[in-house]
């Protein structure tokens, strides 16, 4: 990476995980999947109760493979032959997990995450019940603001997330958001998290790549 690059990347960064510490919220900058994963061993105790929200991320850096083969008791969404029934029972006890891992939409530089989802099965687990949330992001989720941090999740993740999903928007046809009424539409529980009561609950880890969209 050009080091003119590389120093505006890790002002971003220092911006972002300030903001995160004034909101009681503990940032991790890591350079590549596998100083990622050394920090996962480090929050994540053995044995312990781990489940995961929808993240292409999580995939693409091999998470959802860590803990499949580590010694934790995890909540597999993905896992092969899973029922809606299973599935369904598995957010339910996402709740109650020791850790909750999934990725972000949007990091601002004053530290909020901003999200949008379908069935509130990945930001309700961020907002209440795991012991501990950790958020994997990639370097494209920095954004400067709450503004640009909803454009850019209406107009270039959603359209896509929707479009891996199969479904049948206006965006999936136009490449951008209409706000539809669509009965197929992903975008409806719209969350800004912007501090915690309890000290580092959330943790995010910013990798030094593009991630995930």
């Amino acid at each position: 990476m050009d080091e003119n690059i590389s120093w505006f990347m890790n002002k971003q960064v220092e911006k972002a995980i300030s903001g995160l510490e004034k909101h009681n919220m503990k940032g991790i900058f890591v350079k590549d999947e596998k100083e990622l994963i050394e920090v996962l061993k480090e929050f994540i105790q053995e044995d312990s109760v781990v489940g995961v929200g929808d993240s292409i991320t999580l995939l693409e850096t091999g998470v959802l493979d860590f803990l499949r083969e580590g010694n934790y008791i995890f909540l597999d969404k993905y896992r092969d032959g899973i029922t809606s029934e299973e599935k369904r029972q598995i957010y339910i006890q996402n709740f109650s997990a020791d850790t909750f891992l999934c990725s972000t939409n949007a990091l601002t530089e004053e530290g909020e995450l901003y999200n949008i989802d379908g069935n509130g099965s990945r930001v309700a687990p961020m907002i209440f019940g795991p012991k501990q949330v950790i958020i994997v992001a990639g370097i494209n989720k920095l954004v400067k603001n709450l503004e640009e941090a909803e454009r850019r999740v209406r107009n270039y993740a959603a359209p896509i997330d929707a479009k891996r999903l199969g479904k049948d928007t206006p965006c999936t046809k136009l490449g951008h958001c209409v706000d539809c009424k669509s009965p197929d539409r992903i975008c409806n529980d719209f969350v800004t998290i912007t501090g915690q009561f309890v000290k580092d609950r959330i943790k995010v880890i910013i990798v030094a790549k593009s991630l995930g969209f």
